[in-house]
């Protein structure tokens, strides 16, 4: 049974910084994909960025590029989100995401992704 567990979410005010967990069970880790997405309430699932198998080939949301960093372990078979220079509107349920793909494939939509986390909450004040 494939589980992803997201941890790291908090209250943090504007500017701060958050690094979010995935930890991935069940599978061959380094055989997919992962992304990080964000619902906000009232809004769609929304991209924030995906990095590839082997973690050279990474993608960000305009809004993420330059404050948020995503990376991987494949021996920990866990993805991180580095988040820093918060702002409010980064306010979200934060879901890590798992894809079946090619090496150097990174994916941007949420509809590929196969497996998903039960979500972490970041919340921002200002």
């Amino acid at each position: 049974q494939v589980q992803l567990v997201e941890s790291g979410g908090g209250l943090v005010q504007a500017g701060g910084s958050l690094r979010l967990s995935c930890v991935a069970s069940g599978l061959t880790f380094g055989s997919y994909g992962m992304g990080w997405f964000r619902e906000a309430p009232g809004k769609e699932r929304e991209f924030v960025a995906a990095l590839s198998r082997g973690g050279g080939t990474k993608s960000y949301a305009a809004s993420a590029k330059g404050r948020f960093t995503i990376s991987r372990d494949n021996a920990k078979s866990t993805v991180y989100l580095l988040m820093n220079s918060l702002k409010p509107e980064d306010t979200a349920v934060y879901y890590c995401a798992a894809v079946s793909s090619g090496p150097r494939v990174v994916l941007t939509t949420s509809v590929p992704y196969n497996y998903w986390g039960q979500g972490t909450q970041v919340t921002v004040s200002s």
